[in-house]
C-alpha cells in the first residue's frame, strides 16, 4: 500500500465515523479538561496531572481509605520519600508509576547533559577541563576526571599566581543540573562568609568533567593550602539538583578520602544553597585554624 492509499483509506475510515468520538477499552470517550487552577502539590485519584514532576512528594499522599491520613501526612512532611504511595491491587498507581518513570529519566538527563561552554566565562571563572575528553569518557574513566594536561595545568597556573589560601573550585561532575541551580549562590555565600573573617578568596576555577579528586590535583598546581570544590551529585530520584562540597586541608593527589569534609545535600528541598555556602565558609575558617580536615577534625574537636 502506498502512501496515497493509505490516505484514501484513513479518509473513508474517518467519513464512516460520522465525527463521534472514538471508543477506548470499550469505555465512553472523555476530552482530557486542563484544570489550571489545581495546586502544583496535590492530586486527587483520576484526576489529569498536566506535569508529574511538579508535585511535591512530601504531601502526595494516595491511599484510599487510610486509618489516620493526617498523622501520615505530617509524617510525609518530613520527608521526600516514596511513603503514602496507595496500590491498584498488587500494582502501583499509575500516578506513583509515572512520577518514577519521571524522575529516573531527570537523574538520566543531569548525568548526561552539560553545561554551556560559556558557563565559567559569564560567572567569572577560569575554565579548565580534566583529561576527559568527553562525556562518554568521563563517565567510563574516573581517573581522568581526577587530573588535568599540561596545557589545562598551566592555565591553571596561569590564573592562580603566587600561593592561595583558599581555593575554590566549581566542577559538573554528576550533575550539571545541579552547578547550574546551586553553585553560583553557595560560591556567593562562601566568598561572603570568608571575607567578613579576614579570610580572602582567589579566582575561581571552573573544571569541565570533573571528579572530586580534580580538587587534589588543582592543590599540586597552586600548591594552596586549601581547596573547596563544589561539585554536581550523582542524581538520585528524590531529586536531579543535588550538590556537595568537599572541603580539604593541604590537598595533594593521594590524599585520603577520609581527610575531606563533606556537606552533602545542597539543593532546594535539603540545605538551600546560601545557607550550606554561610556553613561552608564557617567550616572553611575552623579548618584553617586547626588545620586538618576530614576524620581528623572531628577526632580534634573530640579532645
Amino acid at each position: 500500500m502506498d502512501k496515497q492509499e493509505l490516505t484514501s483509506l484513513v479518509a473513508e475510515i474517518l467519513s464512516q465515523m460520522n465525527g463521534e468520538q472514538p471508543q477506548v477499552k470499550s469505555s465512553d470517550y472523555t476530552t482530557v479538561v486542563y484544570n489550571e487552577d489545581r495546586p502544583k502539590d496535590a492530586a486527587k485519584p483520576g484526576e489529569f496531572v498536566e506535569d508529574v514532576s511538579r508535585l511535591d512528594l512530601r504531601k502526595l499522599y494516595l491511599v484510599n481509605d487510610p486509618a489516620d491520613e493526617k498523622g501520615f501526612r505530617r509524617l510525609k512532611e518530613k520527608t521526600p520519600a516514596r511513603l503514602g504511595s496507595g496500590r491498584a491491587g498488587p500494582r502501583y498507581k499509575t500516578l506513583t508509576m509515572l512520577r518514577f518513570r519521571a524522575d529516573h529519566a531527570a537523574a538520566q538527563d543531569a548525568v548526561f547533559s552539560e553545561l554551556p561552554d560559556d558557563f565559567g566565562e559569564k560567572n567569572g571563572l577560569v575554565s579548565v577541563k580534566t583529561r576527559c575528553k568527553d562525556k562518554d569518557e568521563y563517565l567510563t574513566r574516573p581517573d581522568y576526571g581526577r587530573g588535568f594536561d599540561e596545557e589545562n595545568a598551566k592555565k591553571i597556573k596561569a590564573a592562580v599566581p603566587g600561593t592561595p589560601r583558599v581555593q575554590l573550585v566549581i566542577g559538573d561532575g554528576l550533575s550539571s543540573a545541579a552547578i547550574a541551580a546551586n553553585a553560583m549562590d553557595c560560591a556567593a555565600a562562601i566568598r561572603d562568609g570568608l571575607k567578613v573573617r579576614g579570610i580572602e578568596l582567589g579566582q575561581g576555577i571552573y573544571v569541565k568533567y570533573c571528579r572530586v579528586g580534580a580538587g587534589d590535583a588543582v592543590g599540586d598546581i597552586t600548591g594552596c593550602e586549601l581547596v573547596c570544590v563544589l561539585v554536581g551529585e550523582r542524581p538520585g530520584l528524590v531529586t536531579d539538583k543535588s550538590m556537595s562540597a568537599y572541603i580539604t586541608y593541604k590537598p595533594h593527589t593521594g590524599v585520603s578520602e577520609s581527610s575531606r569534609t563533606v556537606v552533602s545535600n545542597i539543593h532546594a528541598q535539603g540545605t538551600p544553597a546560601v545557607e550550606a555556602g554561610a556553613y561552608v565558609a564557617e567550616l572553611i575558617d575552623t579548618i584553617l585554624r586547626k588545620k586538618v580536615s576530614g576524620v581528623g577534625l572531628h577526632m580534634e574537636d573530640a579532645k
